[in-house]
């Protein structure tokens, strides 16, 4: 062994058990061996699949919501384009509904004019329903 594969080994943080790098399908085994033990205790709690990309997913969505910019998520999940990255801020609806009650918040309702108060309006308003 030479010491490439010596500092290869070393510097693994989980391995198999033959002490090698793990692999996709042995990542996927050792989630799903815990998610149904989980299952077993709360099953209404835990989605119908749970794969090694749901943990990715959900960094990235918890990174978005706690409004880190989109380009340092881009970073860290190590997507070349940051319109592969978008996607994660187009499908959340949290964010979304934030920006729009921020959007309603900002608006004073002394700066709204209030229609009942101009009669001609009012009034052509009201001729519409007839």
């Amino acid at each position: 062994m030479d010491m490439e594969q010596i500092h290869k080994k070393s510097s693994l943080l989980f391995t198999n058990r033959m002490h090698g790098k793990l692999t996709t399908a042995g990542i996927a085994y050792i989630i799903n061996k815990y998610v149904e033990k989980a299952r077993i205790q709360n099953p209404s709690v835990i989605p119908e699949t749970v794969s090694p990309h749901s943990f990715r997913h959900s960094k990235a969505m918890h990174l978005l919501q706690s409004d880190v910019n989109l380009i340092y998520i881009r970073d860290f999940l190590g997507h070349s384009d940051i319109k592969t990255t978008e996607v994660y801020a187009r499908a959340d609806a949290e964010t979304k509904r934030k920006a729009l009650m921020n959007a309603h918040n900002s608006i004073s309702s002394e700066e709204l004019p209030v229609w009942k108060q101009d009669d001609s309006l009012f009034k052509w308003l009201t001729s519409l329903g007839k």
